[in-house]
């Protein structure tokens, strides 16, 4: 078994000035990402309007896998014309984890 995880560090547009305007902007990321069926949410930069962490986990039978599934994660926050993305953090989990 294989874990790898991603965080999206993101910048949103400066018109998201409430956390209401914040979310109109991550529910549909966090959406388009599920389609993966993987585990995702919102996991920092709560209180921040201009800002999000958005992380992702997933779990497979071998590391390509993994590998395979987080860069289509990847590719598809990079293509979201509404959002810049600042950083990706990657980690993987192996057996002997």
């Amino acid at each position: 078994m294989h874990t790898g995880t991603a965080v999206f560090d993101l910048l949103l547009p400066g018109d998201s000035r409430s956390l209401k305007e914040k979310r109109s902007y991550v529910r549909p990321i966090i959406a388009a990402l599920k389609k993966f069926e993987v585990a995702v949410a919102e996991v920092g930069a709560l209180d921040l309007h201009g800002r999000t962490e958005i992380g992702v986990a997933v779990v497979a039978a071998d590391h390509a896998h993994v590998t395979e599934i987080l860069d289509r994660c990847e590719r598809l926050v990079a293509n979201r014309p509404e959002v810049e993305v600042i950083s990706v953090k990657r980690r993987w989990y192996g057996d002997d984890d």
